[in-house]
């Protein structure tokens, strides 16, 4: 057998597991209880050892880490006020109080009660000043910085933090910030390395990580289309499903969801907008920061 004989084959081959992969995704996004490996490979029809490894090799993570994203999401969206944490426990699909615990700090930047409660009792520090692509605010919780945005008005920018955190003691020109505030101001001036200096926050679905991870990889001055992201994911059939992770980052730059273009090399889908997208890209390229 030739060796563009075995490039064929081996095609379909990745696009089965890819869709197999992605079935045992949607019944862990949708199942109401938390499903072992021995359930999830039997749903799906093969072993739990090879479904183990075909889903690490796709994702990058394990099914067990998956769901444990998953039940970072409905976490978040089950700590809603007037919710009991144990409420939102059995919402989020634990059989045990004592993992949620245990877990839940890591996955919320604080304690569940005091995500409940809008953040209340929790500092979460910031900063907004002036860059050359308009205002920046940068934030940080005890976790790490928890997003950086840009805008035309910073006071916006401000209610924005505020309704994220709506009860959290938001704290405003702390020294401490200013060489994060510097750092983040270069690489809007410069993009580039050095973002990985900066301690982050990123709180996600096991997907979105996954896609995220992979943004971080993609060189400064470079480009990728959602499809072909998609399919360096293993997951060709996911483009909307990446599209939709790169738009749910709250970490402008520092994720650089901005090097992600239509299959045409359109620019579309920026948080911050398109004009910042273009200019980013730009100097990125060897531009200087327009006046």
């Amino acid at each position: 057998m030739d060796i563009a004989t075995r490039a064929v084959e081996k095609k379909p081959l990745e696009e089965h597991h890819a869709a197999l992969v992605e079935r045992a995704c949607r019944l862990l996004e949708t199942a109401d209880q938390a499903l072992r490996l021995t359930e999830l490979a039997d749903a799906v029809g093969v072993s739990p050892s090879h479904l183990h490894r075909l889903f690490k090799g796709v994702t990058g993570v394990t099914p067990a880490a998956y769901a444990a994203s998953l039940r970072a999401r409905r976490i978040r969206d089950g700590l809603r006020p007037g919710v009991t944490v144990t409420t939102a426990l059995h919402e989020a699909g634990y059989t045990s109080a004592a993992a949620f615990h245990a877990e839940a700090p890591g996955r919320l930047g604080m304690t569940p009660a005091r995500y409940r409660a809008g953040g209340a009792d929790t500092d979460i520090r910031f900063a907004v000043g002036q860059s050359s692509l308009g205002a920046l605010l940068v934030a940080a919780s005890p976790v790490g910085i928890c997003a950086i945005a840009l805008g035309d008005d910073p006071e916006q920018l401000v209610r924005e933090l505020q309704d994220r955190f709506p009860r959290a003691r938001l704290i405003g020109d702390d020294p401490e910030f200013a060489g994060h505030m510097a750092l983040i101001a270069g690489l809007l001036d410069a993009p580039g390395p050095g973002a990985d200096r900066l301690p982050l926050d990123i709180r996600g679905t096991a997907f979105q990580q996954r896609v995220w991870a992979a943004l971080m990889q993609i060189p400064p001055g470079s480009t990728v289309s959602y499809t072909d992201l998609a399919r360096q994911l293993g997951m060709p059939r996911a483009v909307r499903a990446v599209a939709g992770a790169c738009a749910a980052n709250v970490l402008a730059v520092a994720i650089p969801c901005h090097r992600v273009v239509r299959s045409d090399g359109a620019l579309a889908g920026y948080r911050w907008g398109i004009a910042r997208k273009a200019e980013l890209l730009r100097r990125e390229s060897g531009g200087r920061p327009s006046p």
